[in-house]
């Protein structure tokens, strides 16, 4: 079959993987000009996502590439430490920078896979036989299927399913992502340090010659919005919501207005009843995604084996095998969605009340045996499915 594949982060080119294994003529179109470097650190953890990955064959290269970050220390306005939680709390079994894994993804998939940069979808027009796709650059095409991976925003989903007003929704928190100098020295450990609203991690980079800080606030009461693409208005946003802030604050955010990553977005959750539609579906944050913490990376990758196996199960039918795909990760999806609503209230509780309680919980669950049960509480999401076994690919085809 011919198949169309809308994103080239992490669940296009896992998708690609598995269907040109298959035999399939696979395109993928990204809007950015190229393999998006940078953002934050993603990570794998229980038997599922490593399994996965070893089917794959790409687990070595991504410890290759791990961050080897420590736990993550948080901290009172003097920086003295109220807990600390394991590595494996944030980082999981195996870390890795977004960037340096959608990096060994396409490498793994460009000689089979068609990449087409620097383009976008226009419009779909289904068919009996097919899917019309029309571009913003290049020629129309037909395809059999068509999958939007194409992330939270997607664009896929907006010209199959409708407004994304309709899907996606807002807890109430905006998060903002941005590298700078390692301006504290850390070597290893992450800090968080919170106050009502707003909450403030840092994380080393690159053995510390640089840093990842993460700021997570709430949303204005008045409704104040920053177009999505104005990355100056955006960081003006964070620099006045931040503004004041205790413990050494000022220094974390000196670098912010000269950063050369960054990313803001709400915190949201994409909540659909179905994510396939005749011969269109969604993979990954497009169809049931969250902005942060809901193991999206490790969700995309799972689901773009099960969607490609599900097809192969049922020879390339498409009216067999997405509700075959949807069944099969629907309870998977919504345990990974149910820890991503924390997120808000966990970097930057609303309240003096509610920050003294968060404290006081992660105190208890990071005491003695607790730490067993934390570890199986982040871990209980990430294995809420049973992989079927598919019928075995072929191999990785080269494409003409």
């Amino acid at each position: 079959m011919k198949v169309l594949i809308s994103g080239a982060s992490i669940a296009g080119p896992s998708l690609a993987f598995w269907l040109t294994r298959y035999g399939h003529e696979v395109t993928v179109v990204e809007k950015a000009p190229g393999i998006r470097p940078g953002g934050q650190a993603v990570d794998f953890r229980g038997d599922v996502h490593m399994d996965v990955l070893t089917r794959m064959g790409i687990l070595d290269e991504i410890r290759r590439h791990r961050t080897e970050n420590g736990p993550l220390h948080l901290i009172d306005e003097h920086g003295e430490d109220l807990l600390t939680l394991p590595a494996s709390f944030t980082g999981g079994q195996v870390e890795i920078q977004r960037g340096d894994l959608a990096r060994i993804l396409y490498d793994r998939t460009r000689d089979a896979a068609r990449y087409v940069f620097g383009d976008s979808i226009t419009s779909l027009q289904e068919t009996p036989d097919g899917v019309y796709a029309t571009f913003e650059r290049g020629a129309p095409e037909w395809f059999d299927l068509v999958v939007g991976a194409d992330g939270l925003h997607s664009n896929v989903r907006r010209l199959a399913f409708g407004d994304e007003s309709r899907f996606v929704r807002d807890s109430g928190y905006n998060v903002a992502i941005f590298h700078a100098p390692n301006r504290l020295g850390l070597s290893r450990d992450a800090l968080l340090y919170s106050e009502p609203g707003r909450g403030l991690s840092v994380y080393p980079l690159d053995g510390g010659t640089s840093a990842n800080v993460m700021c997570v606030y709430a949303a204005a009461q008045d409704g104040q919005a920053v177009d999505r693409h104005d990355h100056e208005g955006q960081k003006r946003l964070v620099a006045e919501r931040f503004a004041g802030m205790g413990w050494n604050a000022a220094t974390v955010l000196a670098d912010l207005a000269d950063a050369p990553y960054f990313y803001h977005d709400s915190v949201s959750i994409v909540r659909m009843d179905s994510w396939t539609t005749g011969r269109i579906a969604l993979l990954g944050d497009a169809g049931y995604g969250a902005t942060c913490g809901g193991m999206g990376t490790g969700l995309a990758v799972v689901c773009a084996y099960v969607l490609a196996g599900e097809l192969a199960a049922a020879g390339g039918d498409h009216r067999v095998a997405f509700p075959a795909y949807e069944q099969a990760i629907r309870k998977f999806t919504r345990a990974c969605q149910q820890v991503a609503g924390g997120v808000g209230p966990f970097f930057a509780p609303k309240s003096a009340r509610s920050l003294r309680r968060r404290t006081r919980i992660y105190k208890v669950l990071t005491a003695g045996p607790m730490l067993r049960l934390l570890d199986k509480m982040t871990t209980k999401a990430a294995t809420a499915i049973e992989l079927r076994e598919y019928p075995a690919p072929a191999g990785a085809p080269v494409r003409a």
